[in-house]
């Protein structure tokens, strides 16, 4: 796992979020699903943002999903070599998530709408691990 630079944004888990950080730890990448009405979400909260059912599940995801939009950055930021990618990538199991886009190149050439990625982690710090994604490899 690649390890970033020490200057980045640090997230902070919360309650709230601790069993989404302990997935990212173990490689995983879990979602809350509404026990009521099945709605799977993004980001995690202790009620469902569909119906406000207070009795909601985690659940490990595919990992897999769809760049849904993204913008190429040529500024340099803390923790970031421009050119990089801000992206919100649609997930299989529905909810979109914002993250970055890596292992290709940053450029519209590569970086195409409705693209299959899949999720890598960065580990920023022995707590947290980010998930990025990457084009999905495909075999042949």
């Amino acid at each position: 796992m690649p390890r970033a630079e020490p200057s980045r944004y640090m997230p902070k888990p919360t309650p709230e979020t601790a069993p989404f950080w302990e997935g990212t730890r173990a490689g995983e990448l879990r979602l809350q699903r509404c026990d009521y009405c099945s709605h799977v979400y993004f980001p995690p909260r202790p009620f469902c943002p569909k119906c406000s059912g207070r009795t909601v599940s985690w659940f490990n995801a595919s990992g897999r999903g769809s760049l849904y939009s993204y913008i190429i950055s040529h500024r340099p930021m803390p923790g970031f070599t421009p050119p990089y990618s801000i992206a919100v990538v649609e997930l299989d199991e529905g909810p979109r998530m914002m993250t970055n886009i890596v292992e290709c190149p940053q450029t519209p050439d590569a970086l195409q709408l409705d693209m299959p990625v899949e999720v890598v982690f960065l580990e920023l710090s022995n707590e947290i691990h980010l998930p990025q994604f990457r084009p999905t490899q495909v075999s042949q």
